[in-house]
């Protein structure tokens, strides 16, 4: 069988090495069957001198040789595509692959039986039937997957089994080529609320300055077509002698940075109810709540390692390129995994750079030295709020009352006397509402200090 290549479309192996070996290796039990019949009819007519037997007996074996040597001389012409919807998918949501086999020779095919390869995390191997195609033809078939662990899985290559009418022989052929389903993390829509420490800007937070104070200090530049007329600046249109406007005013934008702490030795249990899975799921919430909110944004980890292809101040939201931003990110979180690392060090290098705007903290077991860390990092933001996991409360046996984390208030207690909104995460506590549970105690915090720290909502 060969194929015909085109976009999109997988090339198979013809199998033309092996000759009669590979059409014997394809024989189905039943062809096998009757191979071994034909061969036990005709010795025991040879013995028994039965003309009639061994007759019987040629037929038997003859037919399944037949069988191979016509299948595996057949020369189709097949090409297959796949299609992925969406490629990108949630953590428990569906994404259904969509197959098409087009017959490109001038004679039909017969059964074919098509098979793809998939992780067996992402469900059962699909298989399907497809009856006989004519010239020219084509036939479309789908299946959906599903996988509660987040990753990158390889899907293909596809396989074609042909077989004869009789059932007597089965040859594989194998595409080349595969595909790749994303599954990210579950982003978890949160409510807008306002935190200290948020710079103004765009989103929820505008507010444009101009960019020099007095009128005497403005900086004029030339007239642009299409620049309003409102912003003509006389003076200095009759100093130079040609119109003159005053500059845009310029943008201030929030920034962000989510740093999620990805310690191996911080972090106990796997699979999708774990501490960990549910810190990176909460970092992927926070990064596109953030996007949506106009802030640039920046994803950071305990390694000091942050996206790649990610600017100075981060990923810029409310544009064009926010969608292809947040994507970027969540590729980023679907295949991390537990560092080598030990203490958040180089982190606290990366954020001892300047005023990073809000930081929003994802913590796993901290230490006394790793707390005195993490504290510090709040002198190098407007504002910090962390959520800290207790990944052997994680362990336990979920109660009914989420008790305190054990062994951790000493630590928490150093993180909100540095400034911290500190917010400590039971297990399968939303983050929904844990969000809230924050803004509502840093609004405590702010009352309790007779000042706001933050902006009116």
């Amino acid at each position: 069988m060969s194929t015909a290549a085109g976009p999109g479309h997988a090339e198979t192996d013809r199998g033309d090495k092996g000759g009669v070996r590979t059409a014997l290796a394809g024989l189905t039990t039943r062809g096998r069957s009757f191979l071994a019949a034909g061969v036990a009819a005709a010795v025991c007519a040879y013995v028994l001198g039965q003309s009639d037997l061994l007759r019987v007996g040629l037929l038997l074996a003859v037919l399944p040789l037949v069988c191979a040597t016509v299948l595996y001389r057949t020369r189709y012409r097949v090409a297959g595509s796949r299609r992925l919807s969406p490629a990108r998918v949630s953590a428990g949501a569906e994404a259904r692959v969509h197959l098409r086999m087009d017959n490109v020779s001038r004679l039909p095919t017969g059964l074919l039986m098509l098979q793809d390869r998939v992780p067996y995390v992402l469900g059962p191997r699909p298989r399907f039937v497809l009856d006989r195609v004519e010239a020219g033809g084509r036939r479309e078939v789908s299946y959906r997957v599903r996988s509660d662990l987040r990753g990158r899985y390889p899907l293909g290559p596809l396989q074609l089994r042909l077989t004869d009418p009789f059932g007597m022989c089965e040859l594989t052929r194998s595409f080349s080529t595969y595909d790749t389903l994303t599954v990210i993390p579950r982003v978890e829509p949160l409510p807008p609320v306002r935190f200290s420490g948020e710079a103004k800007g765009y989103g929820d937070g505008r507010q444009r300055s101009l960019a020099l104070a007095g009128e005497d200090d403005v900086i004029p530049r030339g007239y642009r077509y299409g620049d309003d007329l409102r912003r003509v600046h006389w003076r200095s249109t009759a100093r130079y002698g040609e119109l003159m406007v005053r500059r845009e005013e310029q943008p201030q934008r929030s920034r962000c940075t989510v740093l999620l702490d990805t310690r191996g030795i911080a972090f106990r249990g796997a699979g999708p109810d774990s501490a960990f899975e549910w810190a990176v799921g909460g970092a992927a919430s926070v990064l596109v709540h953030m996007l949506e909110r106009g802030f640039s944004v920046r994803l950071l980890t305990d390694t000091g390692s942050s996206v790649p292809g990610e600017g100075a101040d981060g990923f810029a939201g409310a544009s064009q390129e926010s969608a292809d931003a947040a994507g970027l990110m969540m590729d980023t979180l679907a295949v991390i995994d537990h560092s080598d690392g030990t203490g958040l060090s180089r982190a606290y290098d990366v954020l001892r750079g300047g005023n990073e705007g809000l930081l929003v903290a994802f913590f796993g077991d901290l230490d006394e030295e790793q707390a005195t860390v993490a504290a510090k990092m709040r002198q190098r933001s407007g504002g910090a709020l962390a959520f800290v996991l207790d990944s052997e409360a994680w362990r336990r046996e979920p109660t009914d009352v989420p008790g305190p984390l054990d062994g951790n208030e000493e630590r928490l207690r150093m993180l909100r006397e540095a400034g911290w909104t500190v917010v400590s995460v039971p297990r399968g506590a939303s983050l929904h509402d844990l969000w809230r549970q924050a803004d509502r105690e840093r609004t405590g915090i702010v009352a309790a200090g007779g000042a706001s720290g933050g902006e009116g909502r």
